[in-house]
C-alpha cells in the first residue's frame, strides 16, 4: 500500500474523468440517479482502471496537476455530452411532432432532466431510455470510458485540440449529424400532417360552411396519435441506428483527442 501512495494524484486525475463523465452522460445523469451513487460508481471505475493506468508515472502536485485535473474533468465532460447529445434527437423530433400536432404549447416537465419538453419528445425520450438500458447500452459507456485511456491518456493533447479547432469542429458536425437524425425520426409524422393540413384547406374552400378551426386540431391529434401507433415498432430500428452512430461518434472523439500531441 506504501508503494501505490506516491501514485496517488494518478488515482485522483481518474476519478476526475469519471466523475465528469458519470454526471453528464444519459441515463447516469438524470435527477432519479442519487449523487451519492454516482460518486460511488465513479470511484469504483476509478479503482478498477488505476492498477493498469495509475502505476505508470506519478504526477506531482504543483500548478501543472490543477491544469491537468481540469483537462481530464473536460475529457470526461465532452464525452458525457457527446453522448447525451444524441438523446436530444429524440426530443427534437418530438417537438417537431408537437408544432405539427397542434401540442407545441403542452410543454410538461421532465422528471429526468427538470426542463420542460414536448409530450411526444418526452414519450420517446422515456421509450430511448428504455431501449438502451434493454440493449446494456450503459454497460458499453462503462467499457468505452474504461478503454478510452488506452488512447487518451492521463497526459493527454486535448487543450491542443480545442487550441486547433478541432474540437469546435467535431462538436459542430456532431449537432449537425443529431438535427439531421431528429429530421429522419420525425418526417413520416411531419409530413402526415402537412398533408393533413393541405387536405382541410381544400376542404375550406370547397365547403366553407365548415369549422376548420374546431374540427381541424382533433383530426390533426387524431391523425398524429394513429400514425404514431402504427410506426411504433419501428422504433427499435430507429433507435439502434441512434446508438450506433452515438458510440461512433465517442470512438471519433477519442481518436481526435489521443492523436494530438501532449
Amino acid at each position: 500500500m506504501e508503494q501505490w501512495i506516491p501514485y496517488l494524484p494518478n488515482w485522483l486525475l481518474i476519478f476526475c474523468r469519471i466523475t465528469a463523465f458519470v454526471l453528464a452522460a444519459p441515463v447516469f445523469s438524470t435527477r432519479g440517479v442519487p449523487p451519492q451513487w454516482k460518486i460511488g460508481i465513479s470511484a469504483i471505475i476509478a479503482f478498477l482502471i488505476f492498477p493498469t493506468v495509475g502505476l505508470q508515472t506519478p504526477a506531482n502536485m504543483d500548478a501543472v496537476f490543477v491544469m491537468s485535473i481540469i483537462r481530464e474533468v473536460l475529457v470526461g465532460l465532452l464525452l458525457g455530452f457527446t453522448a447525451y447529445l444524441f438523446f436530444t434527437a429524440v426530443q427534437i423530433s418530438g417537438s417537431f411532432i408537437d408544432i405539427q400536432m397542434g401540442l407545441g404549447i403542452a410543454n410538461v416537465i421532465d422528471p429526468m432532466t427538470g426542463a420542460q419538453s414536448p409530450l411526444i419528445g418526452n414519450f420517446k425520450f422515456i421509450l430511448a431510455m428504455l431501449l438502451f438500458l434493454t440493449f446494456n447500452g450503459h454497460h458499453y459507456m462503462f467499457e468505452g470510458i474504461m478503454k478510452s485511456y488506452g488512447m487518451v491518456s492521463l497526459s493527454n493533447g486535448l487543450f491542443g485540440s480545442i487550441q486547433d479547432g478541432a474540437v469546435h469542429e467535431f462538436l459542430l458536425r456532431a449537432f449537425s449529424n443529431v438535427f439531421a437524425i431528429a429530421l429522419q425520426m420525425s418526417a413520416p409524422l411531419v409530413v402526415a400532417l402537412f398533408l393533413t393540413d393541405v387536405g382541410l384547406g381544400i376542404l375550406s374552400k370547397t365547403a366553407p360552411q365548415f369549422n376548420i378551426f374546431v374540427v381541424g386540431v382533433p383530426i390533426k391529434i387524431l391523425v398524429g396519435f394513429l400514425l404514431l401507433v402504427l410506426i411504433l415498432p419501428g422504433f427499435i430500428y430507429l433507435f439502434q441506428d441512434l446508438f450506433g452512430s452515438l458510440f461512433q461518434s465517442l470512438d471519433q472523439l477519442v481518436k481526435l483527442i489521443g492523436t494530438r500531441p501532449s
